[in-house]
């Protein structure tokens, strides 16, 4: 059994929110092509501030193992461990600021976010699980990928078809055996001030 199986929401939504893993154990079967180019679609038409999407994504699959162990090597040693086994790898970054003006984009960061969001619901409904991560070096994506200064890497994005919980190294088996964890409504969900609690929480 694995996490999402042992893991109901408190109230009913859609399968494919519910259903979305992150797993540490991933296949090396690789992902087709035109499933792929439909997840950074579902990115291209995530919202943003002012329509800007300041989202970019540096991918790279193993049928390209240079390219691949470039962003590998953008991993923390942690991530690296687990991540190598993933048919598909990806850097997200954002712009800092807005084309047109050129100011500081406040909400960059939401914005990905928004975007590899998108990315996890596209892959959940094909069957394709995405497991981002914190755990990057961003000054060495940065000198690897020639990332300009008015743009961040963020986040390491690995994707592929989840596999045995066996095959994770062995400090995070039980992770993907684990029942997802989520705070309650009670915790933030609040109304007229900080921390007074919503009746909807209730």
């Amino acid at each position: 059994m694995n996490a999402v199986e042992s893991s109901k929401p408190d109230q009913p939504i859609n399968d494919l929110i519910a259903n979305r893993w992150s797993p540490y154990a991933f296949s090396e079967v690789a992902v087709p092509e035109d499933d792929l180019q439909a997840l950074f679609e579902a990115a291209r038409w995530a919202p943003s501030s002012s329509n800007e999407q300041p989202w970019c994504y540096i991918v790279a699959t193993k049928s390209e193992p240079t390219e691949f162990e470039r962003v590998l090597s953008c991993l923390v040693p942690q991530n690296q461990a687990w991540a190598k086994a993933a048919p598909v790898l990806a850097i997200g970054c954002t712009r800092l600021k807005f084309a047109g003006n050129g100011q500081p984009n406040a909400h960059a960061l939401h914005d990905l976010g928004l975007a590899s969001a998108n990315i996890c619901l596209e892959a959940t409904a094909r069957g394709i699980c995405v497991h981002q991560m914190a755990g990057i070096l961003p000054d060495k994506a940065r000198e690897v990928f020639q990332i300009p200064a008015d743009a961040q890497a963020v986040t390491g994005i690995a994707i592929g078809y989840a596999a045995d919980p066996a095959a994770a190294p062995a400090e995070l088996r039980d992770r993907d055996k684990a029942r997802r964890g989520r705070k309650p409504l009670a915790e933030f969900l609040f109304t007229g001030k900080w921390q007074a609690i919503s009746k909807l929480a209730e």
